[in-house]
């Protein structure tokens, strides 16, 4: 590696503010809503209120849920296990049992309620939309009626809690918000943002000398608050004992009682999974029940991980639509490079496929694309993202969203959003699939269970389904795992490329997926370290870097560089570091929001879909930006909340995309976001040229050797192994 040392600042860092972006362990392991830096929407969280586009498309999509209720009612009950629990958690399996099975209603399962028990109000869920259309300017959720917003906003103001929140409770509670809060000020927990003991406050405030901790109200309220920072760090359950542990911390004087009451009211789902055992004990002991975990989780990833399940066992276990002799397809192997041909022969005789690989392994897929087009087979590409969209249309020379022809080299790239929604590609057939025979979805690890779930049943009977990524980058940023846990699972062909990311940032990048940072040569400047002392000279450095040094020594213009860094917050965040790059870049008064004509920004209609452009101009409608060649009108009051500058991204944001040249910042304050997917993620950015703003010392070769990926509490394994024999 190079080194471009430069005369340091006298600045010093600033307060640290920046936290793990990989999603990691939440409440059970740490509090996500607040340590997340990756959150690609604004400070105050109007996006988090905000009905998604996942829900959306699930409420839309009324043949799917048809066909995944049908599914559901086919499916064996739950595994006789359990024997070797005990106490709480015993009387818990059983009373999930009896729930489960018809016996008991949850009502009686649970307890007869005591007299002083106060009834709680029924729970209300966000209104689900349908999706909208494609246009230039999206439209959003309507809103709830002025004198309900007024309504609530007189009881957060006589119990003490901003008034601004009163737009969103009353969304989120719907009619008689105002009612609901006073029966059950806890409520407000379920406002994006809110925390435990801010709900506590809020609470106090109203009810007086009858709030306590031990409320039941209180209980059910923090259990679910848990399950959600849960999800947000990736999780799509909770171990019971690592929920009740939690509760206890949060001051719930009996976390069973919570999570029981919790279940009862329907607000969780409990579940079962057996657990492996050793082959002593199989033998030794077999007349004896197989242990097992519970584990809690909410019902809206629950049901999109078991609809994943049914819907990728269905592709597995069904035989592909033969469109082309077993001959042609073995031609077109014969005739294509290394791990493509592999890759086609295992396309054509299974529903399901995976295929891993780092950057320069996306031509394999290409090539499958080309081979289906040319056997006459509709077949599409998506990404999760624009960035990957355009980046693998840009990979088969054809343009996004170019339907696909009898040309070989003809095909099309979408997004899984455009997919789905109808936006772009295909569209749907009579029955409601998807009109395709094959779809490969490039940059499989960013998907979650919802958006998996969407596609799997989405997918006609008979058609073919390939999942290609690279598994070392970072998970999705929605709950699960889903790449991961099928490449684990092994319930498919696994095609690994032996294409090798070429030069020396493929040879670093390669190194780092393994756990080794080594030095490269660089004989042109690929990989470039620039120490700093503090966060102060990382700012400026960094500045220095984009505006100058890599136009003047790589050639890369400012435009086709991107910074990222680990977090939002913090003396070298995207915050700051996107202000000192406005001010260099593009210098303005800001007159709409912070932004100006030609700012570099992403667009975060929904949480977790992050959209790169630029500011054309702004006017009463709104802010007009360029996102992926498209204009989209952002409204006044969803620009704070929704807009961000874009010069300075966090790994997560920049996932899917490689620019020509990139620049990591790693300030002193990051050593704790640090992990071995992260910087993976981060330096593979990178096409051309890599600098390396480097004040971690020996906390980066540290990271690459000992911090592997946050581990995550999925389902999707265990719900796997029933319905789908191991490939093996």
């Amino acid at each position: 590696m190079s080194t471009e040392p430069e005369p340091a600042t006298e600045d010093t860092a600033h307060a640290v503010d920046t936290g793990s972006e990989t999603p990691g362990t939440a409440e059970p392991a740490g509090a996500a809503s607040d340590a997340r830096s990756d959150e690609p929407a604004g400070d105050g969280g109007e996006a988090a209120a905000q009905v998604s586009e996942v829900e959306a498309e699930l409420a839309a999509q009324r043949i799917e849920r048809e066909r995944i209720e049908r599914r559901k009612a086919e499916k064996q009950g739950p595994i006789d296990a359990g024997g070797k629990l005990s106490g709480s958690a015993a009387d818990l399996l059983a009373a999930v049992r009896a729930v489960e099975s018809g016996e008991k209603p949850a009502a009686t399962v649970f307890g007869a309620p005591e007299p002083a028990r106060r009834p709680a109000p029924e729970p209300v869920r966000p209104p689900r939309s349908a999706p909208a259309e494609h246009s230039a300017a999206p439209a959003g959720p309507v809103g709830p009626a002025p004198e309900t917003v007024q309504s609530v906003r007189r009881v957060l103001a006589e119990g003490g809690a901003p008034e601004g929140l009163a737009p969103q409770t009353a969304a989120l509670l719907g009619e008689g918000a105002q009612d609901a809060l006073r029966a059950d000020p806890w409520l407000l927990l379920r406002v994006a943002g809110v925390r435990p003991e801010q709900a506590d406050g809020f609470a106090r405030a109203l009810l007086g000398a009858e709030c306590g901790p031990d409320d039941e109200r209180r209980g059910r309220a923090v259990t679910v608050w848990l399950l959600e920072q849960a999800a947000l760090a990736g999780h799509t359950a909770l171990e019971l004992p690592r929920l009740t542990a939690t509760l206890a911390q949060r001051g719930v004087p009996d976390p069973d009682a919570a999570v029981q009451s919790t279940l009862a009211e329907g607000e969780a789902l409990a579940f079962q999974d057996a657990l492996e055992e050793t082959g002593a004990r199989r033998e030794g002991e077999e007349g004896e029940e197989r242990p097992v975990r519970v584990l809690i989780g909410l019902e809206r990833y629950a049901l999109a991980e078991e609809s994943l399940a049914d819907g990728l066992a269905r592709l597995v276990n069904s035989a592909p639509k033969q469109d082309g002799s077993a001959a042609d397809w073995e031609q077109a192997a014969a005739s294509a490079q290394g791990s493509a041909a592999e890759l086609i022969r295992a396309v054509a005789g299974h529903g399901l496929v995976l295929h891993t690989g780092g950057e320069a392994s996306l031509a394999e897929p290409a090539a499958l694309l080309r081979t289906a087009h040319a056997l006459g087979l509709r077949a599409w590409a998506a990404a999760p993202g624009p960035l990957g969209r355009d980046r693998f249309a840009a990979l088969l020379g054809a343009a996004p969203a170019e339907p696909p022809s009898s040309e070989p080299e003809a095909s099309a790239a979408v997004t899984v959003t455009g997919l789905l929604t109808g936006a772009e590609g295909p569209g749907r057939d009579a029955d409601g699939a998807l009109d395709l025979d094959l779809l490969v979805v490039v940059d499989a690890p960013q998907l979650d269970v919802e958006a998996g779930a969407l596609l799997a049943e989405s997918l006609p009977d008979g058609a073919r389904l390939v999942l290609a990524g690279d598994p070392a980058v970072l998970w999705s940023v929605g709950p699960g795992r889903v790449f991961a846990d099928l490449l684990a699972a092994r319930v498919c062909p696994q095609v690994a490329s032996r294409r090798p990311d070429p030069g020396p940032l493929g040879e670093l990048v390669s190194g780092i997926g393994i756990g080794e940072l080594g030095q490269v040569e660089a004989p042109g400047k690929e990989v470039v370290i620039v120490p700093v002392r503090d966060a102060g000279e990382a700012v400026h450095r960094t500045v220095q870097l984009v505006a100058d040094s890599v136009p003047r020594a790589i050639g890369v213009p400012a435009e086709e560089t991107q910074v990222i860094t680990p977090g939002h917050g913090g003396a070298a965040g995207t915050r700051v570091l996107n202000a000192a790059l406005k001010e260099r870049l593009n210098p303005g008064p800001g007159r709409f929001g912070g932004f100006d004509p030609g700012d570099r920004v992403v667009h975060t209609p929904v949480p977790g879909r992050v959209l790169p452009g630029r500011v054309v101009t702004a006017d009463a409608e709104g802010l007009h930006l360029s996102c992926a060649g498209e204009t989209v009108i952002v409204p006044r009051d969803r620009v704070e909340g929704s807009v961000r500058h874009g010069w300075a991204l966090t790994a997560h944001q920049a996932l899917g995309g490689r620019w020509p040249a990139a620049v990591v910042v790693l300030p002193g304050d990051a050593v704790q976001a640090l992990s071995r997917p992260w910087i993976y993620t981060a330096f593979g950015r990178a096409a051309r040229h890599l600098s390396v703003v480097h004040g971690v010392e020996q906390a980066l070769p540290r990271a690459v050797a000992d911090i592997p990926a946050k581990p995550r509490t999925t389902r999707l394994p265990r719900l796997l192994t029933p319905q789908v024999p191991t490939a093996d």
